[in-house]
């Protein structure tokens, strides 16, 4: 089936004559309340009228479905009779790979696979030169990208600093933070694919004569769409490392315009970053130390949450493997495992024929490389699970093993694919081919993202994160809230009999059991959340993953509110010198909102959610654990969806 006639048709009538109209029938996962109330939000279908019009199983069959029609393309010379039958298994597989929620895609592929037009790739870098129309081309490309559910990443660094003189109008320049600001207002006004506010990354090269200003910009107010992180060097390490001066430098001579100590610069994004949770570092020159398309250009930004560095124009669709449905209680179901990595990179290479690029500049680029980012989700709930602590030496030494053998394993299936299929266009000329590589159907196979949304879905922990909290609140999906208890605390509170009212109250407000003394040390600690782990610990953990990852690991190091300036230093620095190749923190209380906030407490209207998590965790009643049919027992899978926060 031709592009232009897929273009054309119909959802309906572009997917029939494969499997037909009803849904696979596979038996699927039984979605939590929560994951209902997430894909009832966002990503399934609605009639004219604005009424949901398919269900979870539905959703799933028409991606499938989508994803599976493009196998044709590598059909053509063999017969009909068989290339139909090959192309059903296929869809039912990926069917079965997405319902049992053993693997889920990029929100734009579950929201927009199999409509017309249907754009699903989740990463986008646009390219800023200084120039004012070009600016604003970008602009306009952009609110595009938006338009159809994708994110995309700015470097602002070549747009001239503010006050600089415009020799052609005898004017001064207004800066690139002025233009960013811009763009910001511009997101404002378009939401992704119908369903979210756009999402951006905006980065500024270390040297830039603006790159203070820059680093202040969100504690200013005025940028609600875009993170910020700051491009760093090597040399700029090195100079704060021995104290020297660094030098501001104009983005188009090249000429100094300015001085200043680099470990003061150094120190004032940590600052900034204790205050306002911005800005995060990017290090540009280790990011390209692995670009494997060197002779296509640099990467200078990623994707709006920073795990996916890019070429200008380029864009990549992302998919995490669930590990808790792997779980056995010898370890991991490897073998289970690996035939499913193999499947979701055919999955994701697939999406790259089924996408409905946005630009011809986008899709010619992507195409030619054919990046895809398959990376994992419920990390912290199978730790908990097998009893590790994520702060310890042997949560490493098993992060080392899982995310090496995800690699391998997904480099051979990339490969496999080359030799069906053929090699991304600009093998030849890539760092693979030079290092005498076997020829692979992608340039990049594996990336760790946040999986906000779909691990929801999965009912699960998101990407490589150590738990949040074990009883929090999550605000977000217009403003609606959602209490979690994660099910590990009440196995825990149920074998060791603890059953006091007050001390469960007291569990559930904080959303930790460090101060229970019915529960073990061992236990405790295997229990700890994301701000009582040493931030150290977060570092090691996401450098473990990035070692075994060809794109980047999107990690926030969550800190407690008593955090302090120097522990971010440490923070970054410890990132700089584990070889990540970028970092965030994000400090409690650190902004006026947040969409995570610890513990459940009984606020005003709503004082019955704290008896109701008191009383679930003296509830005897068991909660089911066959993974593969039903949901996942990571966070959302005993939560409650609420309604609306009243305001």
């Amino acid at each position: 089936m031709g592009r232009e006639r897929l273009e054309k048709d119909s959802t309906q009538g572009r997917l029939r004559g494969i499997l037909g109209d009803d849904d696979l029938g596979i038996p699927a996962a039984q979605l939590n309340a929560v994951a209902h109330r997430v894909l009832e939000s966002r990503y399934l279908l609605r009639d004219q009228s604005g009424k949901i019009s398919e269900t979870p199983r539905q959703l799933f069959t028409r991606v499938a479905k989508a994803v599976a029609s493009v196998e044709r393309k590598w059909w053509r010379k063999k017969a009909a009779e068989n290339r139909d039958e090959a192309i059903d298994q296929i869809a039912r597989m990926f069917f079965e790979l997405m319902a049992s929620l053993r693997f889920l895609p990029n929100s734009p592929t579950l929201m927009n696979a199999g409509k017309p037009r249907g754009q699903l790739s989740a990463c986008f870098v646009l390219p800023l030169e200084d120039d004012l129309k070009q600016v604003f081309e970008t602009l306009r490309d952009s609110a595009v990208v938006h338009k159809t559910g994708g994110g995309t990443g700015f470097n602002f660094g070549k747009i001239r600093p503010s006050g600089d003189l415009i020799s052609s109008s005898g004017g001064t320049a207004s800066g690139p933070l002025a233009f960013l600001k811009i763009f910001d207002v511009a997101t404002n006004t378009v939401k992704q694919g119908g369903a979210r506010r756009g999402a951006n990354m905006a980065i500024m090269p270390i040297d830039h004569p603006d790159i203070e200003e820059f680093i202040q910009s969100k504690m200013d107010g005025g940028i609600e769409n875009f993170n910020i992180s700051v491009g760093i060097t090597d040399d700029f390490m090195a100079a704060a490392k021995t104290g020297q001066v660094w030098r501001l430098k104009h983005p188009k001579t090249g000429q100094v315009t300015s001085t200043i100590k680099a470990r003061k610069l150094w120190r004032a994004i940590a600052e900034a970053a204790w205050k306002s949770g911005d800005p995060g570092v990017v290090f540009l020159d280790r990011i390209n130390e692995v670009n494997p398309t060197p002779e296509c250009g640099p990467m200078e930004s990623t994707n709006p949450c920073g795990e996916q560095p890019l070429l200008a124009y380029e864009s990549c669709n992302l998919g995490s493997m669930n590990l808790m449905a792997y779980y056995q209680k010898s370890g991991l179901d490897w073998e289970s495992l690996e035939t499913d990595i193999k499947l979701a990179v055919r999955f994701l290479d697939n999406v790259i024929e089924a996408n409905a690029y946005p630009l011809l500049a986008i899709e010619d680029i992507t195409l030619a490389n054919r990046k895809i980012g398959l990376g994992v989700m419920g990390w912290a709930d199978l730790l908990l699970e097998m009893g590790i602590a994520y702060d310890s030496d042997q949560a490493l030494r098993f992060a080392d093993e899982t995310m090496g053998r995800i690699q391998a394993v997904a480099v051979k299936a990339s490969e496999d694919l080359a030799v069906e299929r053929g090699a991304f266009p600009n093998f030849p000329k890539s760092r693979w081919a030079k290092m005498g590589h076997k020829p692979r159907r992608n340039a990049t196979v594996t990336t760790v993202a946040p999986t906000g949304t779909i691990s929801l879905i999965a009912g699960v922990t998101s990407g490589i994160e150590p738990v949040f909290s074990l009883a929090f609140e999550r605000v977000g999906l217009d403003q609606e809230y959602m209490i979690f208890i994660h099910p590990s605390l009440k196995r825990a509170l149920k074998q060791y009999n603890v059953r006091s009212k007050r001390t469960l109250i007291r569990v559930v407000e904080t959303g930790s059991v460090a101060h229970v003394k019915g529960l073990p040390a061992k236990v405790r600690k295997a229990l700890k959340t994301a701000s009582e782990i040493h931030p150290l610990w977060h570092v090691k953990m996401q450098a473990v993953f990035q070692k075994h990852t060809e794109n980047g690991v999107s990690k926030t190091i969550n800190l407690p509110s008593t955090a302090t300036k120097q522990n971010v230093q440490a923070v970054y620095d410890a990132a700089y010198a584990l070889g990540c190749k970028g970092i965030t923190v994000f400090r409690d209380t650190s902004k006026p909102s947040q969409v995570l906030n610890t513990g459940i407490r009984a606020r005003s209207g709503r004082a019955q959610d704290l008896v109701d998590a008191v009383n679930w965790l003296l509830d005897d009643v068991e909660e089911g654990k066959n993974i593969r049919k039903k949901a996942s027992f990571g966070l959302a899978s005993l939560s409650r969806a609420k309604l609306k926060l009243k305001r």
